[in-house]
């Protein structure tokens, strides 16, 4: 069965549930404003049930347990299918398309990937060959013109970046 297409929310949520089987609400505490990840990418509580729901409809992860809730309904416990195992192994090494992706996407793979005590050569790698073509390209900037300035100025930055990993 193909993975269907998922979004970086639901990514995201598929890799700390297969970090360890955990609930919804542990999850959303991962991802709130203030926490390590929600610097990355801050989720709200409600679209982390939904990826979990969607998640499950696919067959990426499945209900493994519940355990009392503390101050209301029980909690379900998930945890990662095979087949949701072996779709989060392809997309951590999978780099991101356009620069403008680094800031979060391949931010949050990075820091999701130094999580599981893994080495993040791999997918760093991957990202510079991915954008050589780009980085390849590079001119000065048309005087005057603020959006190729700030492209430019932006792609020195990840290129930057990329080699300081």
């Amino acid at each position: 069965m193909a993975t269907p297409e998922l979004s970086l929310t639901e990514w995201v949520v598929l890799a700390l549930v297969s970090e360890a089987p955990t609930h919804g609400f542990a999850v959303a505490r991962e991802l709130r404003a203030e926490s390590d990840l929600g610097r990355i990418l801050t989720v709200h509580r409600p679209l982390i049930y939904r990826a979990l729901s969607r998640l499950q409809e696919a067959g990426l992860v499945e209900e493994s347990a519940t355990e009392p809730g503390d101050a209301g309904p029980d909690r379900t416990i998930m945890r990662t299918t095979r087949s949701g195992k072996t779709a989060l192994k392809r997309w951590f090494v999978q780099p991101v398309d356009h620069i403008r992706d680094l800031r979060i996407e391949f931010l949050v793979k990075l820091r999701l990937t130094e999580r599981c005590n893994q080495d993040v050569q791999p997918l760093v790698a991957a990202q510079r060959r991915e954008l050589a073509p780009t980085f390849d390209l590079l001119v000065a900037p048309s005087a005057g013109d603020v959006v190729d300035q700030w492209r430019h100025e932006n792609a020195i930055a990840a290129r930057t970046f990329l080699d300081n990993l």
